[in-house]
């Protein structure tokens, strides 16, 4: 059998840490965040935590580079899931069994007895290959309804069963499903629609950016532009320009931030989510939109 282990009442990073530690804990769970956060402790390396096999994680985008810096730090294999509460548990998983370029990723495929789809939001119809859709979500996993609140649960989960997840993902030929951000996060910039994801992903890359979300905020012009919400590097420095620059030849030019915010911190649900509306409502104050 196994043993859960509750390290404390709120999410504490260093009493994981010890917990980890005082009962040889063979696996951890949590946010990407989370995970992020025990790495760049001080007392991480002090830690002993040699007794864990299996770092898991979900609740957020989960980047190649956390998933490969988790992997190097912890010296464990890497899950990735993909789930919500309305879904209760995972209903795609990724492990070391699956091929190196899809653990890098992807959220892996449905797990058992869960039916996972890519659906145009116009018509439920099932998107082609590596098209992106909505995140549909059947199986037994699937919760009944919101409590007291018919209407919203029919907003979300249709006669078939079928629960509309509200992210943006695609499927490839492979069934290996792949999350591009959620639907209200869109950025719709001049016309073309953007998906914040793909810009963190390459500012996530350089070397002085410790994390990075993009958000979209009110322009008479193009009616919307794009602003990253950027923390630091202990100790680094970097510019507007040089972070446009940074982006030149990897992202479209339509794609790159025209404003950029420095923060020590961001909002953030319990679980560790990143909550983009705060942070957009933040934007607007100190850029003065």
């Amino acid at each position: 059998g196994n043993c859960a282990v509750v390290p404390c009442a709120g999410y504490d990073t260093k009493e994981v840490l010890k917990a980890i530690q005082n009962y040889r804990c063979s696996q951890v769970a949590g946010a990407p965040t989370m995970i992020a956060d025990m790495i760049n402790h001080p007392d991480f390396k002090s830690c002993d935590l040699s007794s864990l096999n299996r770092v898991v994680m979900g609740g957020n985008v989960v980047t190649p580079e956390i998933r490969k810096l988790a992997r190097e730090k912890f010296k464990a294999h890497v899950w990735v899931g993909y789930g919500s509460t309305e879904t209760t548990t995972a209903s795609t998983l990724v492990t070391e069994r699956d091929p190196e370029n899809k653990q890098a990723t992807t959220v892996g495929r449905p797990v058992g007895y869960v039916e996972v789809k890519v659906a145009d939001t116009a018509t439920g119809k099932e998107t082609a290959i590596n098209e992106p859709g909505e995140v549909w979500v059947r199986g037994h996993n699937v919760f009944i309804g919101y409590y007291n609140d018919e209407e919203k649960t029919k907003e979300v989960k249709g006669p078939a069963g079928w629960y509309k997840t509200g992210d943006l993902g695609k499927m490839d030929e492979n069934g290996y499903l792949s999350i591009i951000g959620r639907l209200k996060d869109m950025v719709i910039r001049g016309g073309e629609n953007i998906y914040p994801l793909e810009i963190e992903e390459v500012l996530n890359t350089h070397p002085a950016i410790q994390e990075c979300h993009v958000i979209g905020v009110p322009d008479s012009r193009m009616g919307e532009e794009l602003c990253a919400w950027v923390l630091l590097n202990p100790e680094s420095k970097v510019t507007d320009s040089e972070l446009q620059q940074y982006c030149k030849g990897k992202l479209s030019h339509f794609k790159i931030p025209k404003y950029f915010l420095y923060e020590t911190d961001y909002p953030k649900t319990a679980i560790g989510k990143a909550q983009k509306n705060k942070m957009r409502e933040t934007a607007v104050k100190k850029l003065g939109l």
